[in-house]
């Protein structure tokens, strides 16, 4: 005797899978980002380096390795393929993700590229150095109207120290033609409070413009998504 038909019917896990990845594609064009839950941004993400299958234990696998979505995203390439499920095209695109963010406020930094207030030196700092993983050390050239003439990269350290070379800072000022400078540097450990070595540096190259006839103007130190102004905390006159 025949077995009875039953009305369940088995589904292809692939079509399943594609569905949810329209899904979840449709909701980021209606919606953006604003409601996703950080395994859900990186789901999406994941999407674009792997082209079929489910992207959901990977996600949550980054999240359990490097804590957050920022540590994720902050993570280099190596460290994201000690992931399992993560390979090369995985973790090119999500190391892309924090430089591609600099790259644009950077960008729109330089639309209006007048430093002529500590908001706007703080938000030119954060955009420079946003997401950088060692301490880097510019200077920012300003002319006699405060328009950012130029700015050079003068050192790139280790996660604890940079050194900041006084002959660099004084040869790109001088040849820029600055009227006045604003250093600016990255704690990347998280801490935004001037050390006792940044206060000496910020004395001895106030000291050295100073003698060339160009102003310091501010000191920035960005850790994180914070910075914090020396001028502001009257260090710098």
């Amino acid at each position: 005797m025949a077995e009875p038909e039953t009305a369940e019917k088995t589904t292809n896990p692939g079509e399943i899978h594609r569905g949810h990845r329209r899904r979840i594609r449709e909701r980021f064009r209606r919606e953006g980002l604003e409601h996703f839950e950080p395994h859900e941004v990186l789901e999406l993400l994941l999407y674009y380096a792997h082209g079929r299958g489910d992207t959901n234990p990977t996600a949550h696998a980054l999240l359990d390795t490097f804590g957050s979505l920022k540590g994720v995203l902050e993570a280099t390439p190596e460290q994201l393929m000690t992931v399992e499920g993560v390979g090369e095209e995985a973790a090119t695109l999500l190391s892309l993700m924090v430089p591609l963010f600099r790259r644009y406020a950077l960008t729109l930094a330089e639309e209006r590229p007048r430093i002529d207030s500590t908001e706007r030196a703080k938000e030119y700092a954060l955009a420079l150095l946003a997401g950088q993983r060692t301490e880097h050390f510019y200077v920012i050239c300003l002319g006699a109207n405060r328009r950012v003439l130029g700015r050079q990269l003068i050192a790139e350290g280790t996660v604890t120290e940079v050194a900041a070379y006084p002959r660099q800072v004084a040869e790109t000022a001088l040849n820029l033609a600055a009227q006045g400078v604003i250093l600016c540097h990255n704690h990347p450990d998280g801490l935004c409070e001037p050390s006792p070595e940044d206060m000496q540096v910020t004395r001895q190259l106030r000291t050295l413009l100073e003698l060339l006839g160009i102003r310091l103007l501010d000191h920035v130190i960005v850790a994180g998504d914070e910075a914090c102004s020396m001028a502001e905390l009257g260090m710098v006159r």
